[in-house]
């Protein structure tokens, strides 16, 4: 795309330069190019197009990296990405020496922390907020949060221990639920009121007077607190945020740059800890994701004008899907079943089941933690949970397997999506550990190499013959031809083929080229034959 406008921003300073018509018109352009370029390469788009103004905004008013801004989670971070320096690798997003889709402090100084997985931002922020303080360093830490990240409890440990921060402030980037509802004209006055210097002088000056007067001074000042209590919980319906210690501000239009900005230099001037709540509009100024957010949440290439994407829902061709029907049936027939997931319905293919047998199916949000300890309580009682978790999250929740499910044999499967390499998610979502540290604990983890397996195996493992926890894990996408074509035997091992040993140190060789995998010799004498062993050594032994 040609836009004079953005060409000219190179580091965030240039965004304050900008008058405020020319910053309207920039958020139009940074969406034209978010639009064209995410779909040519796949990406996160929809909490990118609704985040677009709240990121301008931050870089008008705070200077990074001695600001540090925090993700959470951190694929909402492309704009940032465009302001920071990084408009041309945006050719290459999420591909081989190319941008990461998550905030990396390797790629960039502005990058304060990798953000890959969620509820973890203000954790980081508190930490990174109490290092400035001890080092006597200046600047603020801002915590960018989803919506969505407070459906798990790290946000709450979090908020739980901000220990009167003066240089915090959380922005929660509310694009889907309404956490604090206002009501009329005068709750939306007194919001205006408290974002301007007036209301923080007035408070500081009555606050003062009150301490000096003898006898009646203290006792006024707290029946003023707390009448303006009841009247914030009359108008707001919450004050959890306050409870624990914020300054809260808001709701505030997230997609209004000038709104948020404007509230943003007010708290820049006043000491923390602060809490921003904006309401932004998810896939905000690209219609299709404005009304299907979900299907352009995480995208592959796509035409701009047919708007079909490859979205983070499971395709119909695909193992998540087709474990989906499998347990689906099963529920039908099995009425002990039940299935969890954590914030994954579609991605683990879970909607059938749900639309089938609504009342077990349970999604518990970003909580991999509480839906392992949960289906451990639900298997105490004679159910059989089926806990459906992305193998790069279920790390998350390694404790409970252990302590939870392990250690009392509960009847517990675990449904391992996502298992293996997932490349183009980067280094935070590689889906490969989860067979060491489930096989250090013994729990047996079967792995269907194709449709067919899975369609055996699932049952077999539902089946009232098996007791204790026991996993099964499969990759993303669909299967390969080649695997596919070997079917399924019903063994729990097939051995399909028996290598010739090498004569010097006994490795079996390599049944393309001949050659030695560990030792490196080679079949054959040249180059050619060392390329051939170099090529097909990792994959060639076994199936």
């Amino acid at each position: 795309m040609n836009s004079p406008l953005l060409e000219k921003i190179s580091q965030p300073s240039d965004l304050k330069k900008l008058s405020g018509q020319q910053v309207v018109q920039l958020c139009a352009d940074i969406r034209e190019f978010l639009l064209e370029n995410v779909s040519k390469t796949g990406g996160h788009l929809a909490s990118n197009l609704g985040a677009v103004e709240l990121t301008v905004a931050l870089h008008r008013v705070f200077t990074t990296p001695q600001d540090e801004i925090v993700f959470d989670v951190g694929h909402q971070c492309y704009t940032h990405k465009l302001l920071t320096g990084r408009r041309e690798g945006f050719a290459k997003l999420r591909q081989l020496d190319g941008l990461s889709g998550f905030p990396n402090p390797n790629e960039s100084e502005h990058d304060a922390f990798i953000s890959g997985h969620g509820n973890t931002a203000l954790s980081v922020a508190i930490g990174i907020a109490w290092a400035k303080k001890l080092r006597g360093e200046p600047g603020q830490v801002i915590a960018v949060i989803g919506d969505g990240a407070f459906t798990g409890g790290m946000v709450y440990e979090g908020m739980n221990n901000i220990g009167g921060l003066d240089n915090l402030l959380v922005v929660l980037n509310d694009n889907k639920m309404s956490i604090s509802k206002n009501v009329g004209a005068l709750s939306r006055y007194l919001k205006r009121l408290r974002t301007t210097n007036r209301y923080f002088d007035a408070k500081e000056n009555v606050r003062g007077f009150l301490d000096r007067v003898p006898v009646i001074g203290p006792p006024l000042k707290m029946t003023i607190h707390n009448g303006k209590t009841l009247m914030r919980r009359a108008l707001y319906h919450s004050t959890m945020f306050e409870d624990m210690g914020f300054h809260y501000y808001g709701p505030f239009d997230g997609n209004n740059e000038q709104e948020v900005e404007q509230i943003l230099r007010s708290i820049h001037k006043q000491p923390g800890p602060h809490f921003l709540h904006i309401v932004t509009k998810k896939g905000k100024g690209y219609a299709p994701a404005e009304s299907n957010p979900g299907n352009f949440h995480g995208v592959s290439k796509f035409d701009l004008v047919d708007s079909i994407p490859d979205p983070e829902v499971a395709p119909k061709e695909s193992f998540s899907n087709v474990f989906g029907n499998v347990l689906n049936k099963e529920g039908t027939t099995n009425e002990k079943i039940c299935a969890i997931t954590a914030a994954m319905k579609y991605g683990t293919g879970l909607q059938f089941f749900a639309h089938t047998h609504p009342k077990r199916f349970f999604d518990v949000g970003m909580a991999e933690q509480h839906a392992v300890t949960f289906a451990a309580g639900l298997a105490s009682q004679g159910i059989l949970p089926v806990v459906c978790i992305y193998s790069t999250f279920l790390q998350r929740s390694y404790d409970q397997i252990i302590h939870d499910v392990n250690l009392l044999n509960e009847n517990v499967v675990l449904a391992i999506d996502r298992a293996g390499f997932v490349p183009a998610d980067g280094e935070t979502h590689q889906g490969i550990y989860d067979p060491a540290f489930l096989s250090q604990i013994g729990i047996p983890t079967y792995s269907p190499s194709n449709y067919a397996e899975l369609r055996h195996w699932l049952p077999v493992l539902l089946s009232d013959k098996q007791k204790g926890p026991r996993a099964i894990r499969y990759p993303r996408g669909g299967e390969s031809e080649v695997l596919a074509a070997y079917g399924c035997s019903g063994r729990e091992y097939d051995h399909l083929y028996t290598a010739p040993r090498c004569k010097g140190c006994f490795h079996q060789l390599c049944r393309r080229s001949g050659g030695c995998a560990l030792c490196g010799k080679a079949s054959g004498r040249g180059k050619a034959a060392l390329r051939r062993l170099q090529a097909c050594k990792d994959i060639s032994l076994y199936r």
